[in-house]
């Protein structure tokens, strides 16, 4: 499967070389497709330093540092007032004008495989469950296991949430804007986040495919390009590093070979594995997150939660695309959402805008309970396959029976969908990968089935990434066949056009926005087909909620 997935790799990488011109893009008035465009280990010392850092810093914004000094009087301190819903606006960037439509799919193509190839690779060699393996042995051997769950507890200065107070009503709501990475040539999303004390803006993105929470920290040993300076532990008087004696310590993967715990300082290292050169190691810790919300009101304001877990990553190597680090939302203890169960409830969701928007329009990230999506008339319900040896903790798993593609329910061998006993397979849906992904046999029988009813327009033959692609040239109003994922609990998914066909402009040509996998891999539902829905990650009940909404109006 790797094999595959690395010449793939290296096909679409030829075929980036040959794309040397640029050209604009619009999106014309008579389409209803939109139109998508991006451009362009060490040995660890596990001993805190404050040495001075060789690393190059840009200087930090002066206007967001001074609206984050305007609004000191009216931060709130989140763990006094547990069960209060918060949003978050996604902030969203225009996409730019200069890149060649072609260039741009293989770029995020490619970003892509290197995340399949890497997200299999993590489930085959079990890479960062360890720990986590190792954490619930402990766990099913203790003989007061109430004892194990004070070490979560202690994850977040407040009061737990209980199964009784939770049901008895709504939960609270915390709500932020994300920011698209289209400008900065990524297919993912980025949260503007205030660490430390005083606060600190940073950009980080949003992944479901993990859980650890890490920012890139002075000193910087060995660090990508971000966008403004590095999170300094010096300049912060929140800042608390877990001892290599804390229990929390075994919550995180050690570097290889791991370092004896001796002294009562020594600080608890970590290492967090993501694929290829992408990695990040350092020191795990706790510290005070900031983030701006918007209120019911509209009124902005500042939220404040204390002793996060995060890693303060020393050694971080990666294509991160600016970001300082990433937020964790994967099903995992340690992931940011987990994090907040005991604050915000045990759910949080997102709706995600059209890539072409203005930049007025953002997308949301909901902490909690939205009343809002709970009263739409159209929201479903999919259970996330739980229970089985074979799962990785982090990832959100649903069960697919079956795909259906202009009314016509597709045969596709039932095993396609399984996990394989080394836990390879089954599909996900994923925040951090762009198109959808259908494991083999299934990509084929879909390409086919649209290629057999899409009828009136030219197929274009010379798109080596995407397949089928259409001339749509003078064409005001397209009719293509529709598209569907019916789930084994009896679930339907049906998808608007724009979200699995991409038009190319200005060569006015449209093309399927799925591609495949290897056969018996990992199947993902990506953040393209997930636009204008709001999805929402209820863990309490082990389902996916989904329903259409203009995620503008948010």
């Amino acid at each position: 499967m790797a094999v595959k997935l690395a010449l793939s790799l290296a096909v679409l990488v030829m075929f980036l070389g040959a794309f040397d011109s640029v050209s604009g893009i619009h999106n014309p008035n008579g389409s209803t497709l939109t139109g998508i465009e991006l451009p362009d280990h060490l040995s660890f010392n596990a001993v805190s330093s404050s040495a001075s850092t060789g690393c190059s810093f840009s200087k930090q914004s002066e206007s967001t540092m001074e609206a984050v000094q305007d609004e000191e009087d009216r931060v709130f301190d989140v763990s006094m007032e547990p069960h209060k819903s918060v949003k978050f606006n996604l902030k969203h960037n225009p996409l730019s004008k200069e890149t060649e439509p072609k260039k741009s799919v293989a770029e995020f193509t490619i970003k892509d495989l290197t995340r399949i190839q890497t997200l299999h690779t993590r489930i085959v060699e079990k890479k960062n469950q360890n720990t986590i393996s190792r954490l619930n042995k402990e766990r099913e051997q203790a003989k007061n296991k109430k004892q194990y769950k004070s070490v979560l507890a202690q994850s977040v200065d407040a009061p737990a949430t209980s199964p009784e107070s939770y049901a008895s009503g709504l939960s609270g709501q915390l709500m932020a804007t994300l920011e698209s990475g289209v400008s900065l040539g990524s297919g993912e999303y980025f949260m503007d986040v205030f660490v430390g004390t005083p606060p600190k803006h940073f950009s980080l993105i949003l992944d479901t495919g993990s859980d650890l929470n890490w920012i890139q920290c002075v000193p910087c040993y060995d660090c990508f390009e971000q966008n403004g300076p590095h999170y300094d532990p010096k300049d912060s008087s929140s800042f608390k590093n877990i001892s290599c004696h804390d229990e929390r310590c075994k919550l995180v993967s050690s570097p290889d070979p791991p370092r004896p715990c001796k002294a009562e300082n020594q600080t608890c290292p970590y290492y967090y594995w993501y694929g290829d050169n992408s990695n990040t190691t350092g020191d795990f810790a706790l510290e005070t997150f900031t983030v701006n919300l918007t209120t019911p009101s509209g009124k902005s304001e500042f939220r404040r939660v204390e002793n996060v877990m995060f890693g303060c990553g020393h050694w971080n190597r990666g294509l991160f695309h600016g970001a300082a680090g990433l937020l964790g939302l994967g099903r995992g203890s340690l992931s940011f959402s987990s994090q907040l169960q005991s604050l915000y409830g045990h759910s949080f969701s997102y709706c995600l805008v059209d890539r072409n928007s203005d930049t007025n329009v953002s997308s949301k990230l909901i902490f909690g309970e939205s009343k809002e999506l709970l009263s739409h008339p159209n929201l479903n319900f999919t259970s996330f396959v739980v229970g089985k040896k074979n799962l990785v903790d982090t990832f959100y798993y649903v069960q697919i029976k079956s795909i259906m593609v202009g009314g016509e329910v597709l045969n596709i061998p039932e095993e396609t969908w399984h996990l394989s006993p080394e836990g390879a397979g089954g599909t996900i849906i994923d925040s951090g990968t762009t198109l959808s992904y259908f494991a083999e046999p299934a990509y084929q029988i879909i390409k086919e089935a649209f290629l057999k009813k899409v009828k009136g327009y030219p197929v274009v033959e010379d798109f080596p990434i995407l397949n089928p692609c259409y001339n749509v040239s003078g064409v005001e109003k397209m009719e293509l066949p529709e598209f569907g994922i019916q789930f084994a609990d009896g679930a339907v998914w049906n998808f608007p056009v724009e979200n699995y066909f991409i038009r190319l402009e200005p060569e006015d040509i449209v093309c399927l926005a799925i591609l495949g996998t290897p056969r018996s891999s990992l199947s993902i539902i990506g953040n393209y087909q997930q636009q204008n829905f709001h999805i929402w990650y209820d863990i309490k009940k082990s389902r996916l909620g989904y329903a259409p909404m203009s995620c503008a109006d948010v």
